[in-house]
């Protein structure tokens, strides 16, 4: 399979019409899948609260569009503020396994290409920081 504007404009015309106004498209065949691998598409307010994975790092690389990547700490200030805009040469970010992080989708059209070690576990209540 090809990655090409025509998947991207697929999967940003699904997320637009999410009422979470995000939407994946899966590489992995299976959520217990040991490597997920996806499309994120990503709209300006969708919500993304700040979260972190004990199990792995998360790496993010931005095919097109701009977005904010803040760490935090357990008292919720900013520790790292990455603006990724692959035009002005900032394409991605890793994101270490336990870290603290949310995301800002700063246009309409932004797509990422995500890749975490699996099986997919949901965020537990502990994992979000309230």
């Amino acid at each position: 399979m090809i990655i090409d504007k025509k998947l991207l404009d697929q999967v940003t015309a699904e997320a637009q019409a999410s009422p979470r106004l995000r939407m994946n498209y899966n590489f992995h065949e299976t959520l217990d899948a040991p490597a997920q691998r996806l499309l994120n598409a990503l709209e300006p307010g969708t919500v993304l609260p700040i979260h972190r994975h004990m199990h792995t790092a998360e790496t993010y690389v931005v095919l097109r569009g701009r977005l904010n990547v803040d760490f935090y700490n357990e008292d919720r200030q900013v520790t790292a503020h990455y603006e990724l805009d692959p035009t002005k040469g900032a394409y991605g970010v890793n994101i270490p396994r336990g870290q603290w992080h949310t995301i800002e989708v700063l246009c309409s059209g932004t797509v990422i290409f995500e890749v975490k070690d699996g099986p997919y576990m949901p965020l537990a209540p502990a994992d979000i920081l309230e």
